[in-house]
């Protein structure tokens, strides 16, 4: 099994540093206008240190500028001005080579905290909190989701996303295994190797609802909380603040990393996996019908290993930036940046900037944006 503790990425980025907003004469006009990478020179500034494997990084309206980072121990930390401040929440997690806590997102009104992470016996448990102040009420504990994932440690996939529309987005790897061992991928039976929707509130006697624009609902032997497939190890994910585009870094098996790209209000799309790997197919299996392929596809003869899959900027303070998707790769640690016009790249750049093994990004309340490494730090991205 290749890619060691990162096949879905390693144990594992918002302006707030943690609020900073830094003034620039015409920036407003320069950053909200379309990106021009070829004039966009962000720098990487170290905004915070002496975290253990953060995985995932998190902002809660009406909590000033402290950041939520989860750690894959099972630890979700408070970090202000730098430090870690307190502790949000401690569970117990099965941890350990791609297992543990693995996402972290709240509510759009900051009252609910959700966290995706692994038991002990390696199951997918996606769970509710209700906040007290800023910490996780743990009487109020209320498991959303839970997804037999047994068989292998790896591919769990883990992020979570709230959207726009209240929804709970999710990502899940297809299992485990190499090649996609459970043919998880193509099966619309299963919820492994998808991006899932749900409506977190409960009905119907279940602990939520299926939303009614799911482009499954109602189809016999296809499991409706179903948003998307044909995955193997989507690790990160994001749906663009300004107009709820969804973009995915799925981590490939031994050839290729992709970043998958559906402008809003496109769901159902089968991304190929297991028949596809990039923009080929995989051990000549033949191109499912309708299949989509990547936005951009990244070689490991590059060197990449585990795609970082990022955000789109939608800050304020860097210019020729806004518009550009960042993303990195955990081995080489490069951050790159691309902008796409109906579904293509029409720009590209390496921004020379790197994050050791970066395991994660994250999005700031304000829009800029933070990305974290393996060695405990976080940084973000500054004019």
């Amino acid at each position: 099994m290749r890619k060691r503790w990162i096949g879905c990425v390693p144990a594992v980025i918002g302006l707030g540093v943690f609020g900073l907003a830094v003034a620039i004469p015409g920036s407003a006009t320069a950053a909200t206008s379309p990106a021009n990478l070829p004039l966009a020179h962000p720098r990487l500034v170290q905004v915070a240190t002496g975290l253990t494997n953060p995985v995932a990084l998190a902002w809660r309206v009406g909590d000033g500028a402290r950041m939520y980072v989860a750690e894959q121990a099972g630890h979700v930390r408070i970090v202000s001005q730098g430090h870690i401040v307190s502790t949000a929440l401690n569970i117990p997690v099965g941890s350990g080579n791609e297992r543990g806590l693995l996402g972290l997102a709240f509510s759009r009104n900051g009252t609910k905290m959700y966290v995706d992470y692994t038991d002990a016996t390696g199951d997918i448990n996606v769970v509710e909190y209700t906040m007290n102040g800023n910490v996780a009420n743990l009487a109020t504990r209320r498991r959303l989701l839970l997804i037999p994932h047994r068989a292998f440690a790896n591919h769990n996939g883990g992020d979570l996303v709230i959207g726009a529309d209240n929804l709970l987005y999710i990502s899940v790897g297809d299992g485990g295994g190499a090649g996609d061992t459970l043919h998880s991928g193509q099966n619309l039976k299963v919820l492994l190797g998808k991006v899932l929707r749900i409506d977190p509130q409960p009905g119907a006697g279940k602990p939520y609802t299926i939303p009614p624009t799911n482009p499954f609902v109602n189809r016999a032997g296809v499991r409706p909380e179903i948003y998307m497939w044909g995955l193997r190890n989507p690790w990160r994910f994001s749906l663009d603040r300004l107009n709820r585009d969804t973009w995915i870094g799925d981590v490939g098996q031994d050839a290729f990393e992709e970043i998958d790209y559906a402008a809003a209000g496109q769901s159902g799309i089968n991304w190929g996996w297991n028949l596809r790997e990039g923009f080929q197919p995989f051990n000549r299996g033949a191109r499912p019908p309708g299949a989509r392929d990547p936005l951009l596809v990244r070689s490991h003869n590059t060197g990449d290993c585990a795609i970082i899959g990022g955000y789109v900027y939608r800050g304020s303070t860097i210019p020729n930036f806004y518009g550009a998707y960042v993303f990195s790769d955990t081995c080489t640690g490069e951050l790159r940046a691309v902008v796409q016009q109906g579904g293509h790249v029409t720009q590209s750049k390496d921004l020379a900037l790197k994050v050791p093994q970066t395991t994660t990004f994250g999005e700031g309340l304000g829009g800029g944006l933070y990305a974290a490494s393996r060695t405990g730090r976080i940084y973000a991205l500054f004019p």
